[in-house]
């Protein structure tokens, strides 16, 4: 038909008609092709004739050794075969995810205090178990991540439970406490303190927001009319780490953070501090990624 559009004719088009189409083309015979679809002749028959009303040419035409293919037919061979081969490819079931041929790039966000306690575990194992891949750990930006995972900037967060974004998809990975740490050797940790010698120690604490001396710890002294000296305040753990190591500052550090740490000693504190669960996080879109599920299960299986 002369003057029907495009957008039209793809209206008029479905999957049956072109996969026919595609069998024709390549068997040149309408018996032929109706026994490789499955059908009747007649069926394709009467399909040949809808495509044949849809494009506007014959497509097929009778010939010494069954049919041969218009000038139009041609044509739409090799485009129809290679959008039939990619839609075959589109709604094929997942491959499962093989990680020795794999050749991922996963992007986690952590802060330093994940990127120790786990980052650092599994990355051994990745190495291992998919050497092909790679790892980029970036920096941990809590009022952004929800819309990099859902943009598919990053694949996977690790934060505290409590203050996870209710948007993502969650797994607890383990519970953390505090603990009291010193240098190795530090005369005023040779016991366990009692609250006032604890109280009289220096700190150090973390103040992520840059600069802060007040912590969960001078919550928790200050409910009971206590208060501590905080001396140093920093950014980041590892620094904390280092400071209490080559110093007499003390500092609340989670346990997962120090512990099997030689250059400390590491002692229950005399105030309870209430801990916090670190959980993965990740977009609805990833979900059932096989390659992602890898990567979760073995993230959960090295912070076990």
């Amino acid at each position: 038909m002369v003057g029907i559009t495009v957008d039209n004719r793809l209206r008029r088009l479905d999957l049956n008609l072109l996969v026919t189409l595609d069998a024709l083309l390549s068997e040149l015979n309408v018996t032929r092709a109706a026994l490789r679809l499955h059908y009747s002749q007649p069926s394709v028959s009467v399909q040949l004739a809808k495509l044949r009303d849809i494009f506007d040419d014959p497509l097929l035409l009778p010939g010494p050794r069954g049919m041969r293919p218009t000038q139009r037919a041609e044509q739409l061979r090799e485009p129809l075969r290679e959008a039939l081969d990619a839609l075959e490819r589109a709604v094929a079931p997942a491959r499962p995810f093989d990680p020795l041929a794999a050749a991922h790039t996963w992007k986690l966000a952590a802060t330093d205090y994940a990127e120790s306690t786990i980052v650092l575990p599994a990355l051994q194992g990745l190495r291992t178990s998919a050497p092909g891949s790679r790892l980029a750990v970036v920096e941990m930006a809590p009022p952004r991540f929800e819309k990099q995972a859902e943009q598919g900037d990053i694949d996977i967060a690790f934060h505290t439970t409590i203050e996870a974004p209710e948007g993502l998809r969650r797994r607890i990975l383990f519970a953390e406490r505090y603990v009291l740490i010193g240098r190795a050797g530090h005369p005023r940790l040779k016991r366990r303190p009692t609250l006032a010698q604890f109280c009289k120690l220096e700190h150090v604490i973390v103040s992520p927001d840059g600069g802060g001396f007040r912590g969960v710890t001078d919550e928790v002294l200050g409910e009971a009319g206590l208060s501590r000296r905080v001396t140093l305040s920093v950014p980041h753990f590892l620094f904390l780490i280092a400071a209490v190591a080559q110093t007499d500052l003390v500092a609340m550090a989670p346990y997962r953070l120090v512990r099997g740490n030689a250059a400390l000693t590491i002692v229950e504190a005399p105030v309870s501090v209430r801990g916090y669960e670190m959980c993965m996080l990740w977009h609805e879109r990833a979900h059932r990624d096989p390659a992602h599920q890898w990567l979760r299960e073995h993230i959960v299986a090295s912070v076990g």
